[in-house]
């Protein structure tokens, strides 16, 4: 007997012993009281507590955590009934605060979610509510962070997952949404046909500028081409008439040369042109019509042919000149 008593006294002694040594694991925190009061928070690691005396209130996660709030069903200011669901990230930050300061910090997070939730939708009306996630998030997180922040917890995001509108609300959503990409597809298509017409005006215009700049320039080039033609062809002729008159100057030359080297001079001329109209006089079917001062002339002309006939012709010699005429009066 004695031996079992103390077999009994040791184990129970060990048994104190080891539930007076506490383990915290790392990302929780144990709030232990004492005598029913709030002690201490013990932290990550090996504790060691008074048996009987400290008591372990509750152990607490101070990991990011999630709660998914399940859908709540909201009315908007148009009278639209629509299904909400929301998910929240927070993080425990002060223990005691959390064990303390209200019962369940949980239920606090997502009734007081779902309460000012209902508010912020039910003064919007159901297009704002579509359009406006970002905006209600944001009316979520700064409510509901101030309100939790006396639990010792912080508000990381407020998030809505899903808004689910009425069944005909959602039909008539789809033909308006429908109607709308038709809009947008026939408005496109309109906008396309415009700016190929443009572009197609645009081209017409640029090849007809073109075209024209291009038959200008060719008539100027033709006319460019005509100018020089004709400015060499009155060139060739300036040049071919001066070869003509260099042509006829020299054969006048010539024959200059010829009269003068046959000895025949002015008074030969003369005396031909004064046989030939007699020769032409002489003709009975011609007509001589002479000016007045050309028949004044003909007796000038008629006395220098006797002076022409009388003389001896070149190279002949010349008769004696008599040395005294019987005739001619005496000194």
């Amino acid at each position: 007997m004695p031996w079992i008593i103390v077999g009994i006294v040791a184990v129970l002694i060990l048994v104190v012993i080891l539930s007076s040594v506490k383990i915290v694991n790392t990302g929780y925190v144990y709030v232990v009281e004492r005598l029913g009061q709030f002690y201490r928070v013990l932290q990550p690691g090996m504790h060691i507590i008074v048996p009987f005396m400290d008591y372990v209130r509750k152990r607490i996660s101070m990991k990011q955590q999630i709660l998914d709030i399940e859908p709540q069903n909201v009315i908007t200011k148009d009278n639209v009934k629509i299904s909400v669901d929301n998910v929240i990230f927070y993080q425990v930050l002060n223990a005691k605060d959390a064990v303390y300061n209200i019962e369940n910090y949980v239920y606090g997070i997502m009734y007081s979610t779902i309460t000012n939730m209902r508010n912020i939708i039910g003064d919007m009306s159901l297009d704002e509510v579509l359009a406006g996630r970002d905006k209600i998030n944001a009316k979520l997180l700064d409510i509901v962070d101030a309100i939790t922040d006396a639990y010792g917890i912080k508000i990381l995001s407020v998030e809505i997952k899903n808004i689910v509108p009425p069944e005909e609300i959602q039909n008539a959503m789809e033909k308006q949404m429908k109607a709308e990409r038709e809009k947008r597809a026939a408005i496109l298509i309109a906008e396309g046909d415009r700016n190929s017409s443009i572009a197609r005006a645009e081209g017409e215009k640029q090849s007809n500028i073109l075209r024209a700049e291009a038959e200008k320039e060719s008539n100027i080039r033709r006319a460019e081409g005509l100018r020089e033609s004709q400015l060499l062809e009155a060139q060739g002729r300036a040049k071919a008439i001066e070869l003509l008159a260099d042509a006829d100057a020299a054969a006048i030359r010539r024959v200059n040369t010829a009269i003068i080297e046959s000895g025949t001079d002015a008074r030969v001329i003369a005396l031909k042109q004064v046989e030939a109209l007699k020769e032409l006089s002489m003709n009975p079917a011609n007509k001589l019509i002479l000016p007045a001062e050309g028949m004044s002339s003909l007796g000038s002309v008629a006395a220098l042919a006797d002076i022409i006939k009388n003389q001896p012709a070149p190279g002949a010699p010349m008769p004696p000149k008599p040395e005294h005429d019987p005739r001619a009066p005496r000194s």
